[in-house]
């Protein structure tokens, strides 16, 4: 079941969608999902229902409020020159502190829909670290934080998800592609290092031969056999972690 629904967010109105389970079954637990860097589509829309039908209230909000109106994008507008620069200037305007800010908004509005229990977060490509971000700035709340085909999760910048390893309460799964530019070997391995002296129990999974946004059935790359793994190890993670 989805609703359309306007989030009081940190910096303004953010558009957003609620998932629940379309058998009406009360969910006390919720998601936040962050999106990848082409928005909420009905890609997404039938990701995070599918989410909401093993049991969980899911929030997708826009993380790209802050800009109005854009788009509508998919995961072919990249290829596209003029659309590329306008995802790429909301991707860089939209800060992991932002992140931080905008979370407390999202979980307020979880609460609000029922989801009085423990959360967890979910991001793809942008939204990967996002799903961490949150996950160490709420770690009240966020009991597991998983991310797929996530780009500069171990950077060089100075607000690099690992850096905040230490702050994470809950657990980290990481669903890295075969090959993925924005999250090469070496970023692998410095986040795998932060979680481990963070202390923080995680898993970082190789999925081999897949390509960036391989879990996203409108990109090019999508992969339904990878895809189907990646639903497997997420819906095994937030059965354990929510439970």
């Amino acid at each position: 079941m989805k609703q359309d629904i306007e989030i009081n967010a940190a910096d303004g109105i953010a558009k957003a969608t609620i998932f629940r389970p379309d058998n009406g079954a009360s969910a006390k637990c919720g998601i936040i999902f962050y999106m990848d860097a082409m928005g909420p589509r009905q890609a997404l829309f039938d990701m995070a229902q599918r989410l909401a039908d093993s049991g969980y209230t899911v929030l997708l909000p826009d993380l790209f409020y802050r800009f109005g109106a854009y788009g509508p994008f998919d995961g072919t507008s990249f290829g596209d020159l003029a659309s590329r620069e306008k995802i790429m200037t909301m991707l860089r305007g939209t800060t992991q502190e932002m992140t931080k800010r905008d979370g407390a908004a999202f979980l307020d509005t979880l609460t609000a829909a029922g989801a009085t229990g423990p959360v967890a977060t979910v991001g793809y490509c942008m939204g990967g670290a996002r799903a961490l971000t949150a996950a160490a700035a709420y770690s009240d709340r966020i009991t597991a934080a998983a991310s797929f085909h996530g780009g500069n999760l171990a950077s060089d910048a100075e607000d690099s998800p690992h850096l905040l390893a230490a702050d994470i309460k809950g657990r980290v799964y990481i669903g890295v592609a075969g090959v993925d530019n924005s999250f090469p070997p070496e970023q692998s391995a410095r986040l795998a290092e932060a979680l481990r002296i963070g202390g923080v129990d995680h898993m970082i999974e190789n999925y081999v031969g897949m390509a960036h946004g391989w879990t996203v059935s409108d990109h090019g790359v999508y992969d339904q056999t990878g895809a189907e793994r990646h639903w497997k190890r997420l819906l095994n993670l937030f059965d354990e972690a929510l439970a």
